[in-house]
């Protein structure tokens, strides 16, 4: 569940910030990427890879489903549920927890956290996009991130995260769809579907 919750945090950071040293076209790509997130309202994502699931956004708010564990954040409160074991775990991340959960927050790493290089126009799957390079620029869980994103529309396509221990994370984008009509209840665990997990508040 880390490792994704991981990807899924990369995926915010690969979708917003610069920072100083690297190479033009790499901050025009991360740039012109952050802003039409930024524009995309509520968005909805489909990958496949290493961990194939669902990724619902807006604002600070996410959900999660991926291989057996739902993951709901409403701003406030992380409810998490691994249904192998019928458990809920109930949190308040903190600011610096969230650096690590809330899939928004790559997405301002990326200006103070990494640098970057442009890999030219890369082909995954069957699509093509510009493609960035980053790397930490202090040591971290995660040595190198692969970052494509559709030429016209510079949405993500891509990503590949290379962690320190030696383990690759893969996601393919198949379905991203923007401007979503998302209830904020698609946010809160709802403990009426869940009758039998067993719920642990972590507060």
């Amino acid at each position: 569940m880390k490792r994704f919750i991981i990807l899924c945090s990369v995926l915010y950071t690969a979708l917003l910030t610069v920072f100083a040293q690297a190479d033009t076209k790499a901050r025009d790509v991360l740039d012109k990427t952050a802003a039409a997130f930024q524009q995309a309202g509520s968005v909805s994502i489909k990958f496949e890879g290493s961990q194939p699931g669902t990724l619902l956004l807006k604002g600070d708010k996410f959900y999660l489903d991926s291989e057996g564990i739902k993951s709901w954040f409403d701003g406030q409160t992380q409810w998490s549920y691994v249904e192998q074991n019928e458990e809920v775990n109930i949190t308040r991340p903190t600011a610096e927890e969230l650096q690590s959960i809330n899939p928004y927050i790559l997405l301002s790493m990326y200006k103070q956290g990494f640098d970057y290089k442009y890999n030219g126009i890369r082909q995954h799957g069957a699509k093509k996009g510009h493609e960035v390079f980053l790397t930490p620029l202090a040591e971290s869980s995660i040595s190198s991130i692969t970052l494509a994103v559709l030429p016209t529309t510079y949405e993500p396509f891509y990503l590949c995260i290379c962690l320190a221990n030696g383990e690759k994370q893969e996601i393919l984008i198949t379905s991203y769809q923007t401007h979503q009509q998302i209830s904020d209840s698609a946010f809160r665990f709802d403990a009426k579907k869940y009758p039998r997990a067993e719920i642990i508040d972590m507060r």
